[in-house]
């Protein structure tokens, strides 16, 4: 069985946020390192949309979340979550957060975006020219990095897409170097352009 059909089978063939029937996409919930039925739901066109782009949110859009907070589904529950923190400034949405619980490992995977924090409080991510990084973006290795706890060498030039933050140390970011997951310090690494 394919993911979309598990999460065909799982949703009831609507959007797991807003139980909209149609234009339904698999949507992995950041930072994906998860992936799988566990960190991915299936979403309609406009949550997905809404969630990536903030300065489209509609705050009515999301009253929806009075229900779907309440899935059994971590991924499902993560997303509220944060759609609830972006929307709080509304009134109703911090009543709704008030009311959510969720375990520690799921609290962790919503504050791993750090979204929630307010400007503030937001630990700004730069790599070795000053370009500030945000989780998602791509980097390339500037100079050969032994991994830790492996015989493994990332070598310089290699790109390492859709970066994860350290929300409590700004000189650590997380990617994907082949197969394996690491921890790389933002010294050594240059922003990628869009378009590369």
């Amino acid at each position: 069985m394919s993911l979309l059909q598990e999460l065909q089978e799982r949703s009831g063939n609507q959007c797991e946020l807003c139980a909209e029937k149609n234009d339904l996409k698999i949507y992995e919930v950041p930072p994906i390192s998860t992936g799988g039925v566990d960190g991915s739901l299936l979403a309609c066109g406009t949550c997905i949309g809404q969630i990536e782009e903030p300065e489209i949110t509609e705050a009515n859009h999301w009253r929806c979340l009075n229900d779907s907070m309440w899935s059994e589904f971590r991924a499902v529950k993560v997303v509220a979550w944060r759609m609830l923190h972006r929307l709080k400034s509304q009134g109703w949405p911090q009543d709704l957060l008030d009311m959510m619980y969720l375990e520690d490992e799921e609290l962790r995977f919503a504050q791993s975006t750090g979204e929630h924090l307010d400007e503030s409080e937001k630990i700004i991510h730069r790599d070795v020219n000053g370009a500030i990084l945000e989780a998602g973006d791509s980097v390339v290795l500037i100079k050969d990095l032994k991994v830790k706890g492996s015989s493994m060498v990332a070598k310089q030039g290699t790109a390492v897409r859709r970066i994860s933050l350290d929300h409590e140390n700004a000189k650590y970011i997380e990617g994907k170097v082949g197969p394996t997951q690491i921890v790389i310090i933002t010294d050594y690494v240059k922003k990628m352009a869009e378009k590369e």
